[in-house]
């Protein structure tokens, strides 16, 4: 099974961006679980979100995610996988879980409008309160952490790749 890089972490913190550019870099595929949800709903995040309720969500982002395929991939996932055990022992066992670490403030000025962008909140949680519940998620999935505070985009690719190369050189 070819290798896969799989982008964990809170909305806003860049999987898609930062996937999107490892993939070329690396010669890789690139998936975003989100759109791939969409494409299999016929139906935007939001929309199933409002239609299905949070729990029926995460079943739906649970099934999608525990049957991918992949190699050689860079996989961006939504922030709410890790609620999702299934998906999470699957994408572990096909690949690195690198978990995309940013403080609550930058995360707040990156994100705007959290519902448009299909973000799992429930009735009065604030990004405050799903950052503290889910980042001990992240870190309890997590092969690696890349810490991107105060990092541009090239900065933190620079860092996942000396980190993914430092860790091939370990195994070979």
């Amino acid at each position: 099974m070819g290798h896969n890089i799989i982008l964990i972490g809170m909305p806003g913190v860049g999987k898609s961006t930062l996937g999107v550019v490892l993939a070329k870099v690396l010669g890789y595929q690139f998936l975003d679980t989100d759109l791939l949800i969409q494409k299999q709903e016929n139906r935007r995040l939001y929309q199933i979100i409002e239609q299905e309720g949070a729990d029926g969500f995460k079943a739906i982002e649970n099934c999608v995610n525990a049957s991918i395929t992949a190699e050689n991939t860079v996989i961006s996932t939504g922030g709410s996988v890790v609620y999702c055990e299934e998906a999470m022992k699957h994408l572990k066992s096909v690949g690195t879980v690198v978990y995309l670490k940013l403080s609550l403030e930058p995360l707040s000025r990156r994100l705007g409008n959290l519902k448009g962008r299909g973000v799992l909140l429930k009735e009065g949680q604030t990004l405050k309160d799903l950052y503290e519940e889910r980042v001990p998620l992240y870190e309890k999935y997590a092969d690696m952490v890349l810490d991107e505070e105060g990092k541009d985009l090239e900065a933190s690719l620079q860092t996942i790749l000396d980190q993914l190369v430092g860790n091939d050189k370990e195994e070979a």
